[in-house]
C-alpha cells in the first residue's frame, strides 16, 4: 500500500521549498564532504556539469575535483529534495574503496565457514588478485557443476545509463565467455501484475504510457488513487526523470475537482491534493471493488453495452459476484466487515464513480502481496462496469504513480543500449532471455533452499537447480527481499558470493568477494530523460574522477573476459566514449528519418542536453481510445482480442490459488483473520527520501530517522494501549524477526497499521545469526517470502503482521553505516 506519513514530517518537497531545503542541508553538512582523507580526493575539472540521476537531472558542483553540493536542474518542474543525498552517497563513510575478501574465503577456499558471512571480517586484496579470484570460481564452477549451477539473474535499481547498466554488462561478459548461468523473471516492483495482466488486456500495462494528464486534467470529474501516492513516488524515475506528472498533479488539484485517496494512510497526495481520504484496511481492496461492483449491479448503474462490445466472460464472473455460485453475495455489507469502509461509504463510492468521469488510478503495492494478481484484475473488472475505458479521462490507469507516467511522449527517437550478448530487450536487463534457465526473481531463496523442486509458474512447470555461485551487481536483495532470516541462512549454502557495489550495503556484507564499482557520477554515460515522455537525451557527464580504487562495472567484466581470452568480444574494441557516441549516433539517424533535428554528437556533448517537442497529438492521447472506437480493427493481444474478465487460459491452468475470474481469497496472513498471530499490519510502503535501499547509506538519513532508527508511523490508539509515546525506541516482532525503531504517532495511519519504510538497512547486533535484533529496522525482517500464486510467484513484501513494544533495553548501536574495521 502506497503511503506517506505523519503531517509535516519529511513529506513531498515543492519546488519552493526544495531551495529551501537545500540551504537547510547545506547548513547541516549534507552538502558537503563526509569522506575527509585527502587520498580520497579526485582531481578533475572545476564548476558545474550537468549529469543525471534516478532522482533527475541535476549540476554538481566541483570544486578542487570534488563535487560539493547538488543544484536543481532550471528545466525540472519539481527537483527531488533528495538530490543532496546523491552528492553525499559519493563520500559517504558507507564507501567502498578497495577490492576485499572474506578471511575465511581468502584462506580456505569456496564454502568455507559460511557462519562469519555478514561479520565484517574481509582482507584488503589487489585487484589483479581479486579479479583472479572471481575468473578461477567462474571457471570452476562451469567445470565441476554446469551451467545452472551459477545464478547471474542479479535484479535491483542499477544506475540509469545505457552503457553502465552492470546487469547486461554481467550477462554480457558471461554469455561472451561461455559460461552459463540460470537468470531471473520478471521484478519485484510488479511481478504479479505483469503476468495477469497479458492474460487480461494483452498487455503488461504497468509500464505502458497513460492517458495523459493533460486529457485528465480536463475531462476527469473524480480522480482515484487507489493504493498509489504519487506525490511521493514520481521523484524517481528508472532512466532520468522529467517530473512532468507533478505539472499534471498541481493542474488537476486547481480544479478543485473530486480527488479520492483510498489507502491504510493520509498519503503526501492526499494531503496536498485536499483529497478525501478512505482507509482500508490493508490487502483487503479486491473485496472492497467487489461491493463497489455489486453495488452498480444491483442499482442497474453498470455499462451492460460495454461489457457486452469490449470484455469477455462477465456472464462467468456474475455468479461468483451474486453469490449464486458460493451462496456469499459480495455485497457493500459483506465487503465492509472485510474492509472495514462502512457499507453507506461503499455504496456511495460505486454512485459517484457511475456518475462521474471516474479515473481509476492503481498503485502497484495492492499486487504486492498473497493473491496479489487478484487487485489489478478486479480493477480492470470495476472499470469495465463503468464503462469508461477509451473515453477521455475515464477508465483505469497503473502507472500514474510511477516514473511520471501520464506526461505526454515527446516526438523523439529511442536511444539503443550495450546488450547482454544474449536474446534481450536493449537496455533493459530485466527482460533479457539469456541464460541456461529462469526462474521468477522473488523466488531466489526457494531456488537456493530446494534444488531439484518443481515449481509452477503461468501455466508451465520447472526445476530449481542447485546454485553454487550467486554474481549479484546493481542491487541489494538482502534489502529488497522479504523475510532476512531465512534469507542469510539460505545463502549459507552457496560456496561463493561476489558482489559489486560503491557502498557497504547490506548485501555486500554479506559476500566473499567484493569488488569496488564508481558510482554513476563518477564516468560518462548517456540517458534519455522522461520514461514515458522521452522528452530529451542527456549526456551523463563524469563529474569527478573515481574515488580510491574504484573501476566501473564496465571495466571490470572486460578484465574478467581478457582472462578468458574474450575481451574483444565483449568490447568490440569500444571504448567508454565510443559506445556513447555509437548510441547517440544510432538515435540521431532514427530521427533524421523522421525528420526530426538532433545536433552531431561532439556539439550535443558539448551542450550535454538535446529536447524534443511534444506534439499536439500525444497531449490528447487516451489509453484504450483506438480499442474503444473500433475493437474488431483494434484487437486487443488476449485470445478474445477483448478484455478477459474470465480467462480460459488459466481455467486450464487449474491453479488453486489463482481462479479464472477476480476473487477475494484470505491472505495468508493479515489482521482480519481468525486467530491472527498479530494484531498489527506491516504496511512496508516505499520511503519518501530514498529509492528503496538506495540513499540510506547518506547523511540524508538524518533528516527523517527518529532516535537514529528508522521511523515506524503508529496510530495514537495503538500507541497509547501500548504505553508508546511519540520519539520513543519500540521493537517491532513477529515469528521471522525483530527490528527497532524510533515511533511516530499519528493519526494518518489506519488504527491496526504500522508504518515501516522498506529499503532500511540491516544493521543485526548479531551479524551471521539467524534471528538477531535489527538495531536499524529492515521491514523485510518481517514480511513473509512466498509466491503471490502459482501464476506469477511474485512477492508478497506488504504480506505480514507483527506486534509493536517500547523498548526497555539498553540501546545496540546501529553499526550498518560505517564500513566493516578492515575496510575503513
Amino acid at each position: 500500500m502506497s503511503s506517506m506519513l505523519k503531517s509535516g514530517w519529511n513529506a513531498g518537497v515543492s519546488r519552493r521549498s526544495f531551495l529551501k531545503s537545500s540551504a537547510a542541508l547545506g547548513a547541516a553538512g549534507l552538502l558537503g564532504p563526509t569522506l575527509l582523507t585527502w587520498g580520497a580526493r579526485a582531481q578533475g575539472a572545476d564548476g558545474e556539469i550537468l549529469t543525471g540521476s534516478h532522482w533527475g537531472v541535476f549540476k554538481a558542483k566541483v570544486e578542487g575535483g570534488r563535487a560539493v553540493a547538488a543544484t536543481a536542474w532550471e528545466e525540472d518542474p519539481h527537483p527531488s529534495h533528495q538530490l543532496p543525498g546523491v552528492v553525499d552517497s559519493i563520500y559517504s563513510p558507507t564507501r567502498i574503496k578497495y577490492p576485499m575478501v572474506r578471511r575465511a574465503y581468502l584462506e580456505n577456499g569456496p564454502g568455507a565457514d559460511p557462519d562469519s558471512r555478514g561479520q565484517g571480517d574481509f582482507v584488503r586484496v589487489s585487484w589483479d588478485d581479486a579479479l583472479d579470484l572471481v575468473s578461477k570460481e567462474l571457471k570452476r564452477v562451469m567445470d565441476e557443476h554446469g551451467a545452472g549451477a551459477t545464478y547471474a539473474g542479479s535484479y535491483g535499481w542499477k544506475s540509469p545509463g545505457k552503457l553502465h547498466n552492470c546487469q547486461s554488462l554481467m550477462r554480457r561478459m558471461m554469455n561472451v565467455t561461455g559460461h552459463g548461468f540460470v537468470n531471473g523473471t520478471g521484478d519485484y516492483s510488479t511481478a504479479a501484475a505483469q503476468v495477469i495482466m497479458p492474460h487480461v488486456v494483452g498487455t503488461l500495462e504497468v509500464y505502458e504510457q497513460q492517458t495523459a494528464w493533460p486529457v485528465v486534467v480536463e475531462n476527469s470529474d473524480v480522480l482515484v488513487f487507489w493504493s498509489a501516492d504519487p506525490m511521493k513516488t514520481n521523484q524517481i524515475g528508472w532512466v532520468v526523470p522529467d517530473h512532468g506528472a507533478y505539472e499534471g498533479l498541481d493542474a488537476f488539484a486547481k480544479t478543485g475537482k473530486k480527488v479520492i485517496c483510498i489507502d491504510p494512510l493520509r498519503t503526501e497526495t492526499a494531503k496536498s491534493m485536499n483529497a478525501e481520504w478512505i482507509p482500508v484496511r490493508p490487502q483487503t481492496d479486491v473485496a472492497l471493488m467487489l461491493g463497489i461492483a455489486h453495488t452498480l449491479y444491483t442499482e442497474g448503474l453498470h455499462d451492460q453495452d460495454f461489457l457486452d462490445n469490449y470484455t469477455s466472460g462477465f456472464d462467468k464472473f456474475l455468479p461468483y459476484l451474486t453469490g449464486d455460485d458460493d451462496g456469499t453475495p459480495k455485497t457493500a455489507e459483506w465487503a465492509a466487515g472485510i474492509t472495514e469502509v462502512p457499507a453507506d461509504k461503499i455504496k456511495e463510492l460505486a454512485r459517484l464513480f457511475a456518475g462521474n468521469r471516474t479515473m481509476l488510478a492503481g498503485g502497484w503495492a495492492m499486487q504486492r502481496m498473497h493473491h496479489g494478481e487478484q487487485a489489478h484484475w478486479m480493477l480492470v473488472t470495476l472499470a469495465s462496469m463503468l464503462g469508461q475505458i477509451g473515453t477521455p479521462g475515464g477508465g483505469f490507469g497503473l502507472s500514474y504513480h510511477y516514473a511520471n507516467g501520464g506526461s505526454p511522449s515527446a516526438d523523439s527517437p529511442v536511444l539503443s543500449g550495450i546488450t547482454d550478448g544474449g536474446a534481450a530487450v536493449e537496455g533493459a536487463a530485466w527482460l533479457t532471455e539469456s541464460g541456461a534457465q529462469s526462474i521468477p526473481v522473488a523466488r531466489v531463496i526457494d531456488m537456493l533452499e530446494n534444488p531439484g523442486q518443481e515449481f509452477d509458474f503461468n501455466g508451465t512447470k520447472a526445476t530449481y537447480p542447485e546454485v553454487k555461485l550467486v554474481y549479484w551487481v546493481g542491487g541489494d536483495p538482502f534489502a529488497h527481499h522479504q523475510d532476512q532470516n531465512r534469507m542469510i541462512e539460505a545463502f549459507k549454502k552457496l560456496d561463493t558470493f561476489i558482489v559489486h557495489d560503491f557502498q557497504w550495503t547490506p548485501t555486500a556484507r554479506q559476500a566473499d568477494i567484493v569488488l569496488p564499482a564508481t558510482s554513476a557520477y563518477e564516468r560518462n554515460d548517456i540517458e534519455q530523460v522522461g520514461d514515458y515522455s522521452l522528452k530529451g537525451i542527456l549526456a551523463m557527464k563524469k563529474a569527478v574522477e573515481p574515488v580510491f580504487e574504484a573501476r566501473s562495472d564496465f571495466d571490470i567484466f572486460a578484465d574478467l573476459a581478457d582472462r578468458a581470452g574474450k575481451r574483444q568480444e565483449f568490447t568490440e574494441g569500444h571504448s567508454e566514449m565510443d559506445w556513447i557516441r555509437s548510441f547517440y549516433d544510432a538515435a540521431r539517424e532514427q530521427a533524421q528519418q523522421r525528420q526530426i533535428e538532433m545536433p552531431d554528437f561532439d556539439a550535443f556533448w558539448d551542450e550535454g542536453y538535446v529536447g524534443f517537442e511534444v506534439p499536439d497529438e500525444a497531449k490528447q492521447f487516451v489509453r484504450y481510445g483506438t480499442f474503444r472506437e473500433d475493437p474488431l480493427f483494434n484487437p486487443l493481444g488476449t485470445p478474445s482480442g477483448l478484455i478477459e474478465i474470465f480467462s480460459t487460459n488459466i481455467e486450464k491452468m487449474g491453479y488453486d490459488d489463482c481462479p479464472p475470474h477476480p476473487t477475494w481469497m484470505e491472505p495468508v496472513e493479515w489482521t482480519g483473520a481468525q486467530n491472527a498471530k498479530f494484531p498489527l499490519h506491516v504496511d512496508s510502503a516505499h520511503p519518501p527520501s530514498r529509492l528503496h535501499s538506495q540513499l540510506c547509506g547518506t547523511k540524508l538519513r538524518e533528516t527523517y530517522t527518529v532516535a537514529g532508527r528508522e521511523p515506524c508511523v503508529i496510530n495514537s490508539a495503538d500507541a497509547e494501549s501500548r504505553g508508546i509515546a511519540d520519539g520513543d525506541v519500540v521493537r517491532v516482532f513477529n515469528d521471522r524477526g525483530q527490528v527497532l525503531a524510533g515511533a511516530i504517532v499519528s493519526d494518518d495511519v489506519h488504527p491496526g497499521v504500522i508504518v515501516l519504510h522498506e529499503g532500511g538497512w540491516l544493521s543485526p547486533v548479531e551479524p551471521g545469526k539467524v534471528g538477531s535484533l535489527d538495531a536499524y529496522g529492515d521491514a523485510n525482517c518481517l514480511a513473509i517470502d512466498v509466491g503471490t500464486s502459482k501464476l506469477a510467484q511474485g512477492n508478497c513484501g506488504h504480506t505480514g503482521v507483527a506486534d509493536i513494544e517500547k523498548y526497555a533495553g539498553d540501546l545496540p548501536e546501529v553499526t550498518v553505516f560505517a564500513p566493516p574495521a578492515a575496510a575503513e
